[in-house]
């Protein structure tokens, strides 16, 4: 994770940088401007995730450097360094997309607890991230091999183990991705198919039913019925729309 330190005082700069580096490793870069627009030509080039802030800079001030990179859609988690106690500074930084707002003269370990927490909730929020697109991936291939093995009798401990989780899992997935169990989903699938073979007036009921994986007709028709509203031969002989 990468930080930029904003703060037109040479030794606060220096010194916080030091104190930052001699006690955590969470930072692997840690980039140092001295004027806003300094902060602003680094974070361009670097992207660093967290913004350590000085309020009142030269060339451009804190407020301006929030501003420009709202505008561009490119904010760190950024906390703001003050001297400024009055209250209307602490607003406007906050609606700009401050975090925190500390007030100058500030301890190096309560600064370096919100940098910690800041670096905390970002990998947080990553992790999230890559656990929804994990789990995504998962329904998609059990979806996927259910869609192509509609016909075999498919059992959720079986799908699970194509797609190299637990079966509990898996159900858990379905229910929060489709609205639905597994059951209920493999179900619309195959009606789904049966569907369409009844629409071509080819195949009797039960050739269908056993098409589609279900080897007792009567119960291929109560699930039919079930998901359609209609019997297999009301809809095989409803008007075409």
């Amino acid at each position: 994770m990468k930080l930029l330190i904003a703060e037109d005082e040479d030794i606060i700069r220096n010194s916080m940088e030091k104190y930052i580096r001699l006690h955590t490793d969470r930072f692997s870069q840690i980039y140092s401007a001295k004027n806003g627009e300094e902060a602003l030509e680094l974070i361009f080039k670097h992207r660093p995730e967290i913004l350590l802030l000085d309020m009142q800079m030269p060339v451009k001030s804190g407020i301006v450097v929030m501003q420009e990179l709202k505008r561009v859609d490119m904010m760190p988690e950024t906390i703001i360094l003050s001297g400024f106690d009055e209250f209307r500074y602490a607003q406007q930084a906050l609606r700009c997309g401050a975090r925190d707002y500390l007030l100058k003269p500030v301890r190096s370990s309560d600064i370096l607890k919100q940098l910690i927490q800041a670096a905390d909730d970002i990998e947080g929020t990553r992790g999230l991230r890559c656990e929804q697109t994990i789990s995504s991936g998962v329904t998609e291939r059990a979806r996927d091999y259910m869609e192509e093995h509609y016909g075999e009798e498919l059992t959720l401990q079986k799908v699970a183990d194509v797609v190299g989780i637990s079966a509990g899992y898996l159900s858990t997935q379905f229910s929060q991705s489709f609205g639905c169990g597994f059951i209920d989903y493999l179900n619309q699938i195959r009606v789904e198919h049966a569907c369409a073979y009844l629409k071509q007036n080819y195949f009797k009921t039960y050739e269908i039913a056993y098409k589609v994986g279900y080897r007792d007709e009567k119960y291929f028709s109560r699930v039919f019925k079930k998901v359609t509203g209609m019997s297999p031969s009301e809809y095989k002989n409803r008007p075409e729309e």
